[in-house]
């Protein structure tokens, strides 16, 4: 397996250079100025304007922009913000916490929902309970992130007035207080984005263990005497968890980029929100460093994928 990793990790050099290639020429070349209000500004002349286009290599040839950015991303330097006047990693590291609980809260919520919910409908199929569920599912997977979490703020914060609807970073308060500060604030985000997650994984659960609880091997173990419980848990879940596997894999990387329109909605100050506070100021390598980054995650969430099916499924060789 080890030859199998280390192969695996030579591809995805050539595949990240590709997509650093990309992602660069793509921003470079869009319209906008990140100086663009110096130059609307009367106050300030038209030499510091090209002085800082310079400082900033912004006017060097993009070859030249493309290898000295990739450089410095290597060595662990993202570059310097624009917009804010601060480094773009220190920039990162102060939002990358909040969305790294809301969003990992979530994608565990809608874990523990999609596991038993999934499997029991699969188990029971057609039955009232199943029934239930997929009604359940559909809606939720149907309904966008914003329209669920426009309301939960009528129903939880206006109408019940039992949690705050604006994220706040700087609670003023230690000890237990702050954690349950953080925990009311947090219910309704993870919530809406752990639903959504829920819905759409209990479809992959309950198609995965559908097929694979009428396989032979399955009739076999029971036929062995082995409990329902062992052979569902032994034999049927662990395998039927590898679609499961790879849309997790795909989704993971989604953490650090954060749920763009669920933290605008609840005024989270994660990533997601940074990023589109960035687009909109032209913030060229804050922008860069997130997508870069993100790009590197779904590679190498891919590979760990592709490490779990060996172990889930036994069968599956590296070669």
């Amino acid at each position: 397996m080890s030859r199998y990793v280390v192969r695996r990790l030579l591809i995805a050099v050539p595949v990240i250079f590709g997509i650093s290639l990309v992602l660069f020429t793509i921003l470079a070349l869009a319209p906008g100025d990140p100086f663009e209000e110096l130059a609307t500004n009367p106050n300030v002349p038209p030499e510091v304007r090209m002085h800082l286009r310079s400082q900033f290599g912004l006017d060097d040839p993009l070859p030249v922009r493309y290898t000295r950015w990739l450089t410095s991303m290597v060595r662990g330097d993202w570059g310097f913000s624009f917009a804010s006047r601060v480094n773009v990693d220190t920039l990162i590291m102060q939002r990358l916490p909040t969305s790294l609980f809301v969003l990992g809260s979530a994608q565990l919520l809608g874990l523990l929902i999609a596991l038993p919910i999934g499997t029991y409908s699969a188990l029971r199929p057609y039955s009232v309970f199943d029934q239930v569920a997929t009604t359940l599912a559909f809606v939720g997977f149907s309904l966008p992130t914003f329209f669920t979490g426009l309301v939960f703020i009528l129903v939880f914060s206006i109408w019940l007035d039992w949690l705050p609807f604006i994220y706040r970073a700087d609670i003023a308060a230690t000890g237990w207080r702050w954690w349950w500060e953080n925990a009311r604030q947090a219910a309704m985000p993870v919530a809406v984005l752990g639903l959504f997650q829920g819905a759409t994984l209990t479809r992959f659960v309950r198609s995965a263990v559908i097929d694979v609880i009428r396989l032979d091997y399955v009739n076999t173990a029971r036929a062995k005497g082995l409990s329902e419980g062992v052979t569902v848990v032994k034999h049927v879940i662990r395998n039927a968890l590898i679609p499961v596997v790879t849309l997790l894999a795909l989704q993971i990387p989604g953490i650090f980029t954060g749920a763009v329109i669920t933290e605008q909605i609840f005024r989270i100050p994660g990533i997601g929100s940074l990023l589109i506070t960035s687009i909109l100021a032209n913030d060229t390598p804050v922008i860069m460093a997130i997508t870069f980054v993100f790009s590197c995650l779904v590679v190498i969430f891919n590979l760990i994928a592709d490490l779990l099916y060996g172990w889930l499924d036994p069968r599956i060789a590296f070669r």
